[in-house]
């Protein structure tokens, strides 16, 4: 049992290391490739090595050993703000903090042709939590009902919204890789938009794959929403000062929303749909956070805001056409996310 127990240890170090190697290691993809599969090779070694009396512990102490460097130069990859940042990234957000008024810099404004495509814009703008009225999720999908990207938006007074996507900050040429997400390849960053540019882009513009857009009102006091807002704040601020790496299991768009809402007591308890973000919606609804009126389907159906997003495209008052209730849809499978069935 000790062998077997070391040789499942062995198995795991050693595809980790692989893997750091294959997508962290140096930038010269021949040396990195090398590198991979040298680790590869050695882990395999020490694998035969365990049911060889007379090679098992040294060859263990040896593969310890290479594994602790190679886990010590990964502990010290660091992350930056500095770097050659895609456009949509290119700016980070802040906030400016005073009693009730917030201002919010580098709101991202984009005016999109297609996909790549559009004029950069950026803006600042004052938020007044007197005038919050609450917080909308929005989740988009592309791949199945299991995956989502997650976002909030926050509702102000004159139909004002404040969408935040916590997302990759990639820098020119760097594609997004689920597997590259475990291993510090990128940089996290709070993308703070307005609606008709992090949400329209979605709806919109993205069709290889095309993405399908739900949102929903979350019911919960505003005192605690106004407590989620100003730590999403704090945020911006503390990732400008300190960055962070993104993290595909630990630190990305849907585990970030939880840990901001840790300041109120009455935040829901971690759950197994929160790693499967695409069911976080129907989550909210079995914990009693969104209209529970209605069943979820047809919450979900009316949720549904691509159809309405088309319509309003560029309009100044895109929120609140997207937002615009007509009948609940009937019979309309296209309304819920690719395999839906399956919820």
């Amino acid at each position: 049992m000790l062998y077997v127990l070391l040789g499942v240890l062995t198995a795991a170090a050693g595809g980790w290391s692989v893997l750091a190697l294959a997508y962290a290691g140096p930038h010269d993809s021949r040396l990195r490739l090398t590198l991979a599969v040298a680790a590869g090779v050695a882990s395999l070694a020490t694998l035969l090595a365990l049911a060889v009396p007379r090679f098992r512990w040294r060859a263990l102490i040896v593969f310890v050993v290479l594994f602790g460097l190679l886990v010590t130069w990964f502990s010290r990859l660091t992350p930056s703000n500095e770097g050659d940042w895609q456009p949509d990234v290119a700016r980070l957000a802040y906030a400016t903090i005073e009693g009730d008024v917030v201002t919010v810099h580098n709101i991202r404004n984009f005016d999109y042709r297609s996909e790549t495509d559009y004029t950069p814009a950026w803006y600042d703008r004052r938020f007044d939590l007197r005038n919050l009225q609450g917080a909308d999720l929005v989740a988009v999908y592309w791949m199945g009902p299991a995956i989502a990207h997650t976002l909030i938006s926050f509702a102000f007074a004159g139909g004002e919204h404040l969408a935040v996507s916590i997302e990759t900050r990639k820098r020119k040429g760097q594609g997004f890789s689920t597997l590259r997400g475990f291993f510090r390849q990128y940089d996290l960053i709070y993308v703070v938009a307005d609606e008709r540019d992090v949400i329209r882009l979605r709806t919109n513009y993205r069709h290889d794959p095309t993405e399908d857009v739900y949102i929903y009102r979350v019911q919960a006091p505003l005192d605690n929403v106004r407590r989620v807002f100003i730590e999403y704040m704090n945020r911006l601020n503390e990732l400008r000062a300190r960055p962070e790496f993104y993290n595909t299991l630990t630190t990305n768009c849907t585990t970030d929303i939880w840990f901001n809402t840790l300041v109120n007591e009455q935040h829901l308890p971690f759950n197994w749909k929160i790693l499967v973000s695409g069911y976080v919606p129907q989550y909210l609804y079995e914990q009693g956070r969104l209209d529970t009126r209605v069943p979820f389907a047809e919450l979900q159906q009316r949720a549904h805001v691509n159809a309405r997003a088309h319509a309003a495209d560029a309009a100044v008052d895109f929120s609140q056409r997207i937002r615009e209730e007509g009948p609940a849809p009937t019979g309309n499978e296209s309304a819920l996310p690719r395999g839906a069935g399956d919820l």
